[in-house]
């Protein structure tokens, strides 16, 4: 059936393209096989244009079935959005890294630590022995978005370097959680005696700044410097699905300042399957 793409007839050609992108992606290796064998263009261009939308439709089964979850994990999240720009990724390539990073932490942790002690450790492991920081000659490159980029790098943007941050704590159950800063990202830890979310913030934690340890004045002077209104979901917790929305939003900011238009159209038509929050 994979050799009728190359018929002439544009109706043949549309029935065989439907009925293979049905096959899923387990055809894929016999669509790369043919590529492969032909030095026709043509054909070529239909086969490659069969694995990508093939691709697309598995990635947008996965990230719908992600934030239909009830426990949304934000390193799976993190990990489908780096899927769709490298295909083979396996979900090992980003969790191995960052439970390497959550065992070294454990190791130093102890039930007499306070809170600002754990997260001193945190920074450490992080920012000292793994080395990550945020990426100052080239803020806007896509890759700093891609978590199996930035893991590989130690370099990323304020939404990736929280999410390692996150997925780090949640791992070790620390009452961590993420706070959406209109086009920033910061952590906040929790008090886990209490039920309201806002008053019950220890403090807050910012990855970007080596996870520089801050309070409420600290969010309400960037926030008045950056001339943004003080909203109350800026000091308060945020749904991991908006943490994702967050770093497809900058993904598009990323993409149409290299004027990229296809991509920044495929991670809006991603972002228009997430809920309003």
């Amino acid at each position: 059936m994979i050799n009728l793409l190359e018929d002439p007839s544009e109706d043949v050609f549309k029935t065989v393209f439907s009925s293979l992108l049905e096959k899923g992606p387990e055809i894929i290796p016999e669509l790369e096989k043919a590529w492969e064998n032909s030095a026709d263009q043509l054909y070529q261009e239909r086969l490659e244009n069969l694995i990508e939308k093939i691709q697309f439709s598995a990635f947008e089964k996965d990230i719908i079935n992600w934030i239909r979850s009830d426990y949304t994990d934000i390193l799976e999240g993190a990990y489908l959005i780096a899927r769709l720009q490298f295909p083979d990724l396996k979900y090992s390539n980003i969790n191995d890294p960052v439970e390497k990073i959550k065992s070294e932490v454990w190791i130093e942790l102890n039930a007499n630590l306070t809170a600002l002690e754990k997260i001193k450790i945190l920074n450490h492991i992080i920012f000292k022995v793994h080395g990550f920081s945020k990426n100052i000659s080239n803020p806007l490159n896509p890759q700093n978005s891609y978590l199996n980029q930035v893991l590989e790098t130690k370099k990323g943007n304020a939404i990736s370097l929280s999410i390692i941050y996150l997925s780090v704590c949640q791992k070790l159950g620390l009452p961590v959680s993420g706070v959406n800063l209109s086009k920033n990202m910061i952590l906040a830890y929790m008090d886990r005696s209490g039920l309201n979310p806002e008053s019950d913030i220890l403090f807050y934690i910012n990855p970007y700044n080596k996870g520089a340890v801050l309070g409420k004045q600290e969010i309400e002077y960037y926030l008045k410097q950056s001339r943004i209104e003080a909203l109350n979901s800026y000091f308060s917790p945020c749904s991991n699905r908006v943490i994702i929305k967050s770093l497809i939003s900058i993904l598009i900011t990323s993409y149409e300042n290299l004027g990229y238009r296809d991509k920044v159209l495929e991670f809006e038509r991603i972002l228009k399957l997430f809920p309003v929050e």
